[in-house]
């Protein structure tokens, strides 16, 4: 008989499964990740991010936009993705990268081998144009963000093993790039 394993937040006895979303700049989208993963699965999912090479800076768009969506938006900082393979950093049990460039980089090893997978979104920092333009860019980021979010918030960790949840948060990477063709 084949024995399930159990995710490492169960393992570790702790109902909060944290989260750790990575982009290379750390100020868009790993940002709007965090704050929509910290508002849908409050009191399941701690969600974090970080990038490959920090801006230093949250983009205003990207505050603006929380802000207007009555998100928090305190503690939200751009940062290296070191700060989370450090010894004393957080264990991580979802590891997310939301670009397509960090997710092609050499990740650093994540001590509690968590569960991985590319949920990639076009750069809404990267869109040049109008205000308009680049505001609808964010709230496009935003809206392909918040639909996975929510798909993944509701999977039924409890009752899928980890070779099975990996498949899962694949499949809701693959579906939201289906979405956007």
């Amino acid at each position: 008989m084949m024995r399930r394993q159990r995710l490492p937040g169960s393992a570790r006895g702790r109902a909060i499964y944290n989260v750790l979303f990575l982009c290379t700049g750390n100020s868009a989208r790993s940002i709007l990740a965090e704050a929509l993963l910290n508002h849908w699965g409050r009191g399941q999912f701690k969600g974090y991010s970080a990038g490959s090479f920090p801006k230093g800076a949250v983009h205003p768009l990207t505050l603006e936009l929380l802000e207007r969506l009555r998100l928090p938006t305190h503690g939200l900082r751009s940062k290296s993705w070191d700060e989370f393979a450090r010894p004393g950093a957080p264990v991580m049990d979802f590891v997310f990268t939301v670009c397509d460039q960090a997710a092609g980089e050499i990740c650093p090893v994540w001590p509690g081998n968590p569960i991985t997978a590319h949920w990639g979104v076009p750069d809404p920092a990267a869109v040049e144009g109008t205000d308009d333009q680049r505001r609808q860019a964010f709230r496009d980021a935003h809206r392909q963000l918040e639909s996975r979010i929510k798909l993944f918030v509701a999977l039924p960790l409890d009752k899928l093993d980890r070779m099975s949840l990996k498949d899962h948060t694949d499949q809701i990477g693959r579906s939201g790039a289906e979405q956007l063709r």
